[in-house]
């Protein structure tokens, strides 16, 4: 459609007068061809009980009347030029109503329709027939969570139980579950479905089936065909054609809408040929209509953002993912709850607009939705019932109230027709008439009922005629086929997508550029971190010396140059999982292959990655003082970069295969440790043990490092001087020559006897068995491995889609002998509510006794270039024992009105009075007050009950026993109807049940002020909603203040509320006062003004269309916050707030001592350890990853250094295994990070209600990851120990590993607790490590170490005193025996033995001769004890004890580092 025709897929409603329930159903003779459609016989021909489908189609009459809907399409084209014209009347700068020009939906459409039925685009007509449709899934059994114990032993058992799963025993099978039961119906193209069920009943699980998604469930059975096309071939070649529209809002949030939109529109827009535009005419005119149709042109170039990064309004980044379903030109769309989050006037009028789009572009619609009101309800054609899985009505939506109500049940002519319905199938809410004796009590039963009702026989006739219609015309279907194929750009007729497979890369490479582009602190930080590090380590080997000491350390800043790029590589794992949501959600929208990304993030990431690596390799290279030449850098620059990018394969891999980021990180601790030790740097490959070297062929770090040391050496020659000399003359001798004579020998590899110099190329032949000659032949390897890894990413991306095999079940912890008992005391006092035998009693709530009001509120923001102001002049009170709404349009400061209200807002002025009691709030009044936000933040491990007590534990009074809090909460459960969810984890709850949770949470304080509620009902469906508020309504009439936010609140649930403040966008009121019964004196303010709400109308939806809320244009020329400053009800409000505050101050102040807290901070400590201890313990995942880590890492550094001896290279091995315990706190930030940042998310919701304190929650964090550490570092120093035959103190080098551990936990935490988000914390990592690692002294001894660095550096890093312990507790008195070939033979002068010639040489330096008296082949072994070789490293026995002590000293640092950082640095601004 050159617009909504090229998009011909997503939304639309259809709607007639408000007071119209039964629309007309017959065919009236319209001009179709105004609306683009196939001319319809007039009523009376032959057909005129037919409607024309595909290729006349014969089916049953429309069920919505064609000149219905083009009465509505007028409607809504005159309610959007209406807007138009209001916008351009609009004041200059208000964004938020928009400034664009006059926008003619009809005339757009109208035109668009001809021009391509001109061009000669065929029409897709998709209808969906599904016959005995059932699905399996999983949870028929309690599924209970998995511990740490439980991880621990399924290892243990893991090939064993594997082999029995091989077996396919009926134990070790999923437990399957039917969620659907023998499902039947049709829906013709042009027609509407509404989905209705309670949470749980299968609505979404049907939803997702007729839209194809069925990688979720074990099986999915029956048949199920769009327009003759079966369901496998459908996936196969027309997916894109069939989506299904979530109820979370999933995008990228750092991109604008524009940018959302615009990379749709570019892989699904058809062809501008056929519409005879250019390509971006054509982009332009359909993303300027969806931004329009939507009312959101105004948010263009806003960020999308999500709960953590601020962007457009939840209502608005809904309209963005309706729009982005647009624009994937679907005609079957199911859409999942999409309206939640959105108030009452856009839900309507986002209804409308499926209804129109339905019927003009012949699309099939699938809608479940959550509070339907009765103007939305009258939208659709037909109704489907859902209860428990089973199929209990349907059929026409105008029919199924009065269905219900002839099979017994009671009717409730104010309760909406879709809260009815869905009542009917709810056992605790639906009532029977009196005289109703074979009424329906069961699922089944109605069930059975609907298959004996005409419904039945109708719909399986109209199932049946739209078979035969399919069968006997196959131009339905090859008209669809060609319309899919006329409207494909580049891809092959079989192919499921529009653009062809560069295309889509191409698109996909646009927008990854332009993601990393936007994210300029993340390019910031990390071009800041690659150029510190550049400079750290250039500064540490600033102009190493072509001589023998610059041999070594040539190459090891060539290791660290390339290891540290290529590990960069290995913080994309999480990045890899954190997109899988929107790459499934694209990919089943078919805007591109899976395949293509890897391909688009590689292409996209080279700009940016080779500058970066470019600026390292400069400072690098010239500052350490490699060759100096062009040849030689650019060769190191490729080989470098080359390495970097095999090594981003190689993880970027790992993330696509992993399921989760835990298993991921298993893998990597696997390969980087292997891919170190391996890489012929630590150890040659000729000292290898012989059944592991073959890792050193596969490592591609391995050639990377060849390459770039033969580069550098084969350009090099060094001098033999000093040291290397041997003999030589020490620090006091006189007696030898100083450079290499006749009688002395060169110890560098590679050297010739009597020659002063070697060659760069002999030097690594000898030491590392390389030949220079094989640069390029490994630069080609690493090529191989570059494209080999970019393969394995596509293939990966194709075949393991892990969001699509999730399979959401709700989890338990196992009972204890209390939890049971108390269980099944829920159960019957449940069971003795149904018979009527008992009531619930909230009589033991605290009842409110003091009235809230709040004058004058103004709130501003800073924002770009000044402030902005989201509320003005804000009056209003909230009395105990009353209900109040906060309502008013999406973006119009609800929740910002509420959080100032709460005094949660930490940014921003606020100004005006605030009074409790008439009095300025006290430091009691957090603690006093309950505040149920929108979002749902909990522990997310811990069980229902389990949270409810922690609230109650901590935030009602300190003098409350035990018993009664246990009680207490037993109450809420019950009052919550969570009776059956108590022992589940909040993890696995679904939305309805978290929001229940969260009211829960904050009841479970007793609050004695105020109970604040933001959208309480999102979400929920209409039962729960009315539960809720009916709940809500019990706890006032208790003597409960409330003021609580509300959308699409029935009008029967609406007058539930006692006041209502009314707010329009710029935070201005509207009005506040009584409602009224049957909003009486709501409707009666309103009429005064000129708004008269029909008798038929819901008065919450109609107030919101009269002060202009949705697209509707306001009542009215005023406007409505004028009328209000103007009105008598205004004055009336200011009244009885002075009235209140006098009566108030008569009364003495009851508040209580001040206090921050309910309990004191050894009672917080005691019950925030052990809930970390309960989440580490039921989070094995986490814990058991970095014990399996630790084993791993010891494990091959163990099987690598095997059974160490006494010998010259083992001496050095020991070293390098004790330089591997530094490697522990790296592993450890990495995982502690995440988890300390999330919890400080939760902790920071917890704190606004001062229920503990930031001590406790610190002190609590570290506490609980103590015992963990304690059986890492157990697992560790046992496999390293005594595989590798260590001597030293075994005491002392446990406690130094235990201690390494600990130090890494308090160091990630103290990382965590400073920085403000995950992915900033992650970048600190790479630049602490590596200066831990590299000062330390074993990377760069400290005699070689630059006397800057050496001054402060090397003294202030604690791992300098771990490697000086552990080396000083291994190495003392260790007896070196020199094998054959680690002796430096040289030839005495003649006529003296190799005693007389060296022996002072010895004296001086240690070490031994093998043959002193021999008079030739002197046989010289370096070090004779291990203390010689560690002294000239300023390492000494007699500090051990100091430097074990003094690695304490750090974790102890930096636990009050995290202490202070938690109570002073929240990063919580809102």
């Amino acid at each position: 459609m050159a617009s909504l025709g090229a998009l011909g897929g997503a939304v639309s409603p259809n709607e007639t007068s408000d007071g119209d329930d039964d629309r007309t159903r017959s065919v009236t003779p319209v001009d179709a061809t105004a609306l683009g459609l196939p001319t319809l016989p007039a009523e009376g021909s032959p057909s005129s009980n037919e409607k024309q489908l595909g290729n006349g189609e014969p089916a049953d009459p429309h069920p919505v009347d064609l000149q219905g809907a083009k009465e509505e399409f007028h409607q809504l084209a005159r309610t959007l030029t209406a807007r138009s014209h209001a916008s351009r009347r609009s004041a200059p700068g208000d964004v938020e109503k928009g400034t664009e020009e006059e926008f003619d939906l009809l005339a757009y459409l109208t035109t668009d329709t001809e021009r391509r039925d001109q061009a000669g685009v065929k029409r897709k007509r998709v209808g969906v027939v599904w016959e005995g449709l059932n699905v399996v899934g999983v949870g028929g059994a309690k599924m209970h969570v998995e511990n740490f114990m439980t991880a621990i032993l399924n290892s243990i058992l893991f090939i064993p139980l594997f082999l029995l799963k091989l077996l396919h025993l009926q134990r070790f099978r999923p437990v399957p579950k039917t969620i659907l039961h023998d499902f039947n119906g049709v829906l013709r193209p042009g027609e509407m479905c509404l989905v209705l069920g309670r949470p749980g009943s299968g609505c979404t699980t049907f939803l997702k089936t007729i839209s194809n998604r069925r990688g979720e469930y074990l099986g999915v059975g029956g048949r199920v065909e769009y327009a003759g096309i079966g369901a496998e071939e459908m996936e196969r070649q027309y997916k894109g054609e069939v989506v299904y529209n979530q109820e979370d809002d999933i995008h990228l949030p750092t991109l604008t809408v524009h940018d959302t939109l615009s990379f749709a529109l570019e892989l699904k827009m058809p062809p501008a040929r056929l519409t005879g535009q250019t390509r971006s005419q054509l982009h332009r005119e359909i993303e300027n209509m969806l931004l329009k149709m939507l009312n959101i042109q105004h948010t263009a170039n806003t960020l999308v953002g999500n709960e953590f990064v601020r962007g457009v309004s939840g209502g608005e980044r809904k309209r963005v993912s309706i729009a982005e379903m647009m624009a994937s030109r679907a005609h079957v769309s199911a859409w999942d709850n999409s309206t939640r989050g959105l108030d009452a006037s856009t839900a309507l009028d986002y209804t409308k607009s499926l209804r129109v789009l339905t019927d003009v572009l012949d699309q099939t619609t699938f809608v479940s939705l959550y509070q339907a009101g009765e103007n939305i309800y009258r939208l659709f054609d037909k109704v489907l019932v859902i209860d428990e899985g089973r199929q209990v009505y349907f059929g026409p939506a105008k029919e199924a109230r009065q269905y219900f109500i002839s099979l017994g049940f009671k009717d409730f002519p104010r309760q909406t027709t879709a809260d009815y319905l869905t009542g009917c199938t709810d056992p605790n809410e639906r009532e029977y008439q009196e005289d109703a004796k074979s009424a329906p009590h069961s699922s089944a039963e109605l069930e059975e009922a609907f298959r004996r009702s005409k419904y039945w026989a109708n719909m399986e006739r109209d199932k049946r005629d739209y078979d035969e219609f399919v069968k006997h015309n196959g131009g339905v279907t090859e008209e669809f086929r060609e319309a899919v194929v006329q409207n494909k750009r580049g891809a092959s007729k079989k192919s499921p997508y529009t653009r062809s497979f560069l295309g889509q890369v191409k698109a996909l490479t646009a927008r990854q550029f332009k993601l990393q582009l936007q994210d300029r602190f993340g390019l910031m930080t990390s071009y800041g971190t690659s150029i510190v590090l550049a400079l750290v380590i250039g500064s540490t080997f600033l102009n190493l010396p072509l001589t023998a000491a610059g041999g070594f350390t040539r190459g090891s800043v060539i290791f660290l140059a390339l290891l540290l790029n290529a590990l960069d590589a290995f913080g994309e794992l999480p990045t890899m999982m954190l997109g899988r949501p929107i790459l499934y959600k694209q990919t089943t929208y078919a805007f591109y292959r899976s395949a293509a990304l890897p391909v688009a993030n590689t292409i996209a990431d080279i700009p940016f990655s080779f500058l970066r690596m470019t600026l390292f390799d400069i400072i690098v290279y010239f500052m350490a003082g490699l060759k100096r030449n062009p040849g030689g850098f650019f060769t190191f620059h490729l080989i470098n970069y080359t390495g970097f990018l095999s090594m981003q394969g190689l993880f970027r891999t790992f993330g696509i295969l992993c399921p989760d980021f835990d298993t991921a990180f298993r893998l990597g601790a696997l390969f980087v440790p292997l891919t170190i030790l391996y890489s012929g740097y630590l150890i040659p490959v000729f000292s290898m043990q012989r059944w592991l070297f073959w890792i050193y062929y596969l490592n591609p770090l391995n050639y990377g490092f060849q390459s770039l040391l033969e580069n550098e050496m084969g350009r090099i020659v060094l001098d033999c001087v000093g040291s290397y000399v041997v003999p030589n003359n020490g620090l006091s001798l006189n007696k030898y020559p100083n450079e290499v004579g006749p009688n002395q020998v060169c110890t560098l590899p590679g050297s010739v006897p009597g020659q002063a110099f070697v060659e760069g190329s002999s030097y690594v032949a000898a030491a590392f068995a390389m030949n220079i000659g094989w640069i390029w032949r490994n630069f080609g390897i690493l090529i191989l491995f570059f494209a080999f890894f970019q393969m394995t990413q596509m293939v990966s991306m194709e075949s393991k889609n892990h969001a699509s095999l999730a399979r959401a079940m709700q989890l338990f912890a196992r009972e204890s002998k209390e939890d049971k008992q108390l269980n099944e005391e829920l159960k019957e006092r449940r069971a003795a509510i149904v018979r009527g035998q008992q009531k619930q009693d909230i009589s033991s709530l605290v009842k409110s006794k003091e009235p809230f009001t709040f004058e004058e509120l103004n709130y501003h923001v800073p924002v770009q270039g000044g402030t902005k102001r989201l509320l003005h002049d804000v009056y209003g009170y909230v009395k105990p024992g009353t209900l109040t709404a906060l309502m008013g349009a999406s973006g119009a400061g609800k929740t910002t009105c509420l959080d100032v209200l709460a005094q949660r807002k930490n940014i921003g002025v606020v100004q005006g009075d605030v009074l409790m009691n008439g009095r300025p709030l006290g430091a009691n009044f957090a603690r006093g007050t309950a505040y149920a936000e929108q979002m749902d933040v909990h522990e997310e491990s811990a069980t229902v009950r389990e949270a409810l007590r922690f609230s109650a534990y901590l935030r009602q009074e300190a003098s409350t026993p035990k018993d009664e809090k246990d009680r207490y909460v037993e109450e809420i459960i019950e009052l919550l109807e969570m009776d059956d969810l108590a022992e589940a984890l909040v993890a696995g709850l679904g939305v309805e049940a978290r929001k229940r949770l969260t009211i829960g949470v904050e009841l479970a304080s007793k609050p004695q002020l105020l109970l604040f509620l933001d959208e309480p009902t999102s979400g929920l469906d209409g039962q729960s909603a009315w539960n809720l508020v009916r709940f809500l309504r019990k706890l006032a009439d208790s003597g409960q203040a409330i003021l609580c936010t509300i959308h699409q609140p029935s009008s029967l649930l609406f007058e539930s509320f006692d006041r209502l403040l009314l707010l329009q966008r710029g935070g201005e009121t509207v009005y506040c006062g009584p409602i009224g019964k049957d909003s009486q004196h709501l409707r009666d303010y309103f009429a005064k003004h000129g708004a008269h709400c029909g008798p038929t109308d819901n008065p919450a939806e109609f107030m919101l269309e009269a002060i202009g809320a949705g697209t509707t244009r306001r009542i009215g020329s005023k406007d409505w916050g004028e009328i209000w400053l103007e009105s008598s009800e205004y004055q009336l409000l200011r009244r009885e707030i002075e009235d209140i505050k006098r009566e108030a101050l008569q009364h003495p102040n009851t508040e209580d001592k001040p206090s921050f807290y309910a309990t004191g901070l050894p009672y917080q400590l005691r019950l925030v350890t052990q809930r970390c201890l309960t989440t580490l313990w039921r989070r094995p995942e986490y814990v058991y990853s970095r014990l399996f880590i630790h084993l791993l890492i010891s494990f091959w550094v163990s099987m690598t250094f095997l059974r160490l001896n006494n010998s010259l290279l083992d001496l050095q091995y020991r070293v390098f295994a004790i330089f591997w315990v530094t490697v522990l706190p790296a592993i450890v930030v990495t995982q502690i990070e995440p988890m300390f940042i999330l919890n400080r998310m939760i902790f920071i919701r917890e704190a606004s209600s001062r229920m503990y304190s930031p001590y406790a929650f610190a002190i609590g964090q570290l506490l609980a990851e103590i015992p963990y550490s304690f059986i890492c570092a157990v697992a560790y120093f046992l496999l390293m120990y005594y595989p590798m035959n260590f001597v030293g103190n075994a005491g002392y080098a446990f406690a130094m590993v235990l201690f390494t551990e600990l130090f890494g936990v308090s160091l990630g935490q103290a990382i965590g607790a400073l920085s403000p988000s995950i992915r900033i914390a992650a970048l600190f990592n790479p630049f602490i490590i590596l200066v831990l690692t590299t000062f330390c002294g074993v990377t760069i001894p400290y005699p070689t170490l630059g006397s800057f660095w050496r001054s402060w550096l090397y003294q202030l890093t604690p791992f300098t005193r771990l490697v000086s312990g552990m080396i000083s507790n291994e190495l003392y008195n260790l007896p070196i025996v020199c094998r054959d070939s680690e002796y430096y033979v040289f030839q005495p002068p003649s006529g003296q033995t190799c005693f007389e010639w060296a022996g002072d040489f010895i004296n001086e330096v240690g070490g031994y001769l093998a043959n002193n008296n021999a008079t030739s082949n002197c046989q010289y072994c370096q070090y004779r004890l291990g203390q010689e070789f560690y002294t000239p490293l300023n390492i000494s026995y007699s500090t051990r004890e100091r430097d074990l002590w003094i690695l304490f000293c750090y974790f102890v640092a930096n636990f009050i580092i995290t202490v202070l950082a938690s109570r002073f640095l929240r990063y919580a601004k809102r």
